[in-house]
């Protein structure tokens, strides 16, 4: 048996293997999706591979009844989470007109649901973090109980976008948490050509707020980081800059051949960290899942993963006719 972790944070058994099943809903779909877009059905996939023990350990230690979350376009495991289905994933990834991001008028991956309180990401990285930080503002102004928790890429941390969010929420001690989802590459450009800084979490200094970096590949790990800086939040000590290490498992998207900018080695050394792989021989060790369990859940996932896309596939377009409909105000009088 190996130490066991989760109930010093707090986390009962069933709550962990909630957090697996999650972290594996989030790749069987991701899955999924590779096989639907090279089979030609859907048009494109932005991976959350690699990163869903971020994603979801973050996502735990948020108040789903309170909190706004603002994601980026990996965050399948931060949606998933704070409501959003597997069928309406597939409804994006098909472009369907029952698509509650945006009745399939975005890319996938441009995430939005208003009864979860998962604001609205547009194309342009970083666009999100300002909106987070206003969020954060009026939920201040209005004397809410709420934190907002938005994410990024480390190239993301590059933008203006971050270092004003960054240093309004600084200044007024907005509850706002920054996680940095390092995964090492910008597209194509490694962390090392990106920062001068050997960490993203350094920037933290700068705008007056404490940075830790973390084991993105631990859910735990981010489970306390976030936890920590929510509870910071609410008890208005202001904003908090959290960085999760991890690897991007695939290419950039399902347009990139990252094999001209990283040697196959480096991938196949950095799968042997899967999270979905280190999270469950954890939950083994001890003794939370056997193998029975996990061929349950996994069952159990792989079900809804086949209803979704089932469903999404024979769901209908919208019509051409609605093609500007939420684009332009309706101006019939």
């Amino acid at each position: 048996m190996v130490e066991n972790r989760h109930e010093a944070l707090g986390l009962s058994d069933g709550k962990v293997l909630e957090m697996y099943e999650t972290m594996l809903l989030a790749r069987r779909i991701d899955e999924r999706m590779w096989l639907l877009n090279r089979a030609g059905k859907i048009p494109f996939v932005i991976s959350c591979q690699g990163q869903e023990a971020a994603q979801v350990g973050a996502s735990f230690a948020l108040d789903r009844e309170k909190d706004y979350v603002l994601p980026y376009y990996r965050d399948m495991g931060v949606v998933l989470t704070f409501g959003m289905t597997p069928r309406e994933l597939m409804l994006s990834g098909f472009a369907k007109a029952e698509d509650p991001n945006s009745g399939g008028r975005q890319m996938p991956g441009h995430f939005g649901q208003k009864k979860n309180r998962i604001v609205t990401g547009s194309s342009p990285v970083t666009t999100q973090v300002p909106h987070a930080v206003g969020v954060a503002l009026a939920g201040k102004m209005e004397r809410k109980d709420l934190v907002t928790f938005v994410t990024f890429g480390e190239g993301s941390s590059n933008q203006g976008d971050f270092h004003e969010g960054a240093n309004f929420a600084g200044v007024h001690k907005l509850p706002v948490i920054f996680m940095c989802e390092n995964n090492k590459y910008a597209i194509s450009v490694p962390i090392e050509k990106q920062l001068a800084c050997e960490k993203v979490s350094d920037r933290a200094i700068g705008y007056g707020m404490p940075g830790i970096t973390v084991d993105g590949n631990d859910p735990l790990e981010v489970y306390k980081a976030v936890k920590d800086a929510a509870d910071r939040g609410r008890r208005g000590e202001g904003p908090t800059l959290v960085e999760t290490v991890s690897y991007r498992l695939t290419p950039h998207s399902s347009d990139d051949d990252d094999r001209s900018y990283r040697a196959p080695d480096e991938v196949a050394k950095a799968k042997t960290q899967d999270p979905i792989i280190t999270f469950g021989a954890y939950l083994k060790e001890t003794g939370v899942m056997n193998d029975e369990l996990e061929k349950e859940i996994n069952d159990r996932v792989m079900k809804q993963v086949n209803e979704a896309t089932d469903y999404a596939e024979n769901a209908p377009y919208a019509p051409p006719e609605e093609a500007l409909k939420y684009v332009y105000a309706d101006t019939e009088e």
